[in-house]
């Protein structure tokens, strides 16, 4: 045959020019492909999902964070909380462990802030913290608030919650002075209606920039009460809407208050719903466990979830839990708190100076009955002594275990920790 089967010099010449279009076609791919994905990853959130040296695809950026400004680590961002919450709980084992009964008792109250001698009581009982009414900033400067409580800090063996009640709306101790904000802040119903959950989520922080720059470290807030009734008596207070939407203002509100590490309180539990006002008498709640299931709990839920490190009870007799005794003193609705709802962190007592609980308890100093049925911080004014005595008297004598205090001031002190109060240790 004239070839020998092998293909003439015109064959070999056709098949190098299909080679090297074929390469000049794959190269020019290659280079559009490479352009492409550097401007699409220009432009495009998260960009394209790059190849790793093992050749396997990673997931896109958006997979891995929610919003821009979290890490892109979920996993990191987990070890790093677990490690900083073992490192204060380390040191609040460590605190613990070398304080005195007295030292003990003394942290499980917040009084309200003695009118005189405030920085007395604190060398004699050096209390968990102290709560302000807004006669403790009446005619006062900022600067005068500052150094106020700062002698109150300096004075403390231990440093303190000094709280008060901003909510907004009817019950502001602060914002009400000209002298120490530029305006009252708004109901969480009006800042809702006027700017939506953005305008709830700003006014917080508002709240809490403020609070803290007088040297206040935990806002009694927020409300999480659900009512939709402008009749009840929590309404004006409330955010005036239906369960859930109530567990979304509790979450922005949560959310925005860790946002400035300033620490919020969850009230009332279990819901004050249509309930009259405790400070006058007690109040009773006929209404089903199954109501509170489905409605009341859930705001109170979405705070827990959200990392609230504290709850606050109601004075509230809430016949479906207890029949006979006001929450703060009911053992069983703080077993709803504690197991139905696994919260961990610290319960406190709506203040036990209501008349809800003093015609109760018929004159009687209620701290050690609140203490036994599950509060961790006894809110209360009155005498700081005769409060501060009940309680030590009660641990000598067995009415309270050791252990039982032990528990409380571990909760206490870990909150203190974690909040950046106590920073020594």
């Amino acid at each position: 045959m004239a070839d020998g089967g092998t293909g003439g010099p015109g064959k070999i010449k056709k098949a190098a020019v299909a080679l090297v279009l074929f390469i000049f076609i794959f190269a020019a791919a290659f280079g559009v492909y490479r352009v492409a994905g550097m401007i699409l990853q220009n432009i495009l959130p998260g960009g394209l999902a790059a190849s790793s040296s093992s050749g396997k695809s990673e997931a896109p950026a958006e997979s891995k964070t929610k919003t821009p400004d979290k890490p892109s680590s979920a996993g990191s961002v987990s070890s790093a909380a677990e490690k900083s919450t073992a490192g204060c709980e380390e040191a609040a084992e460590k605190k613990l462990a070398g304080m005195s009964l007295g030292e003990k008792v003394g942290q499980i109250f917040i009084f309200e802030c003695p009118s005189s001698g405030a920085v007395g009581s604190v060398k004699s009982y050096d209390p968990g913290g102290y709560c302000f009414s807004a006669d403790d900033f009446k005619d006062k400067s900022a600067d005068e608030v500052k150094k106020t409580l700062a002698s109150y800090q300096n004075a403390a063996k231990t440093k303190m919650f000094l709280c008060c009640d901003e909510e907004g709306g009817t019950v502001v101790r602060v914002s009400c002075f000209p002298a120490l904000s530029d305006e009252k802040f708004k109901s969480p119903q009006e800042v809702y209606a006027k700017g939506g959950m953005q305008a709830v989520t700003n006014d917080t922080i508002k709240k809490a920039v403020l609070l803290k720059s007088l040297g206040l470290n935990v806002n009694l807030a927020p409300v999480c009460d659900v009512s939709t009734d402008p009749s009840d008596f929590i309404y004006a207070r409330s955010f005036g809407k239906d369960a859930q939407s109530t567990a979304a203002f509790v979450t922005a509100s949560v959310q925005a208050y860790k946002s400035k590490n300033m620490s919020c309180v969850l009230k009332h539990f279990p819901g004050y719903g249509g309930s009259g006002d405790t400070h006058k008498g007690a109040v009773y709640d006929s209404r089903s466990m199954e109501t509170f299931e489905k409605s009341d709990l859930l705001p109170f839920i979405a705070g827990i979830n959200e990392g609230a490190p504290c709850v606050m009870v109601s004075h509230n007799i809430v016949k479906s839990m207890d029949e006979k005794s006001p929450a703060s003193l009911s053992t069983a609705v703080h077993n709803v708190l504690r197991e139905k709802l696994a919260f961990k962190g610290v319960i406190m007592t709506d203040d036990l100076s209501m008349g809800a609980v003093t015609k109760y308890e018929k004159g009687k100093n209620a701290c050690v009955e609140a203490f036994n049925a599950g509060n961790d911080i006894l809110l209360t004014g009155g005498s700081p002594a005769e409060s501060f005595n009940a309680v030590y008297k009660a641990v000598k004598n067995g009415s309270i275990s050791e252990e039982r205090l032990d528990e409380s001031v571990r909760r206490i002190l870990l909150w203190k920790y974690e909040a950046g109060i106590i920073t020594d240790g």
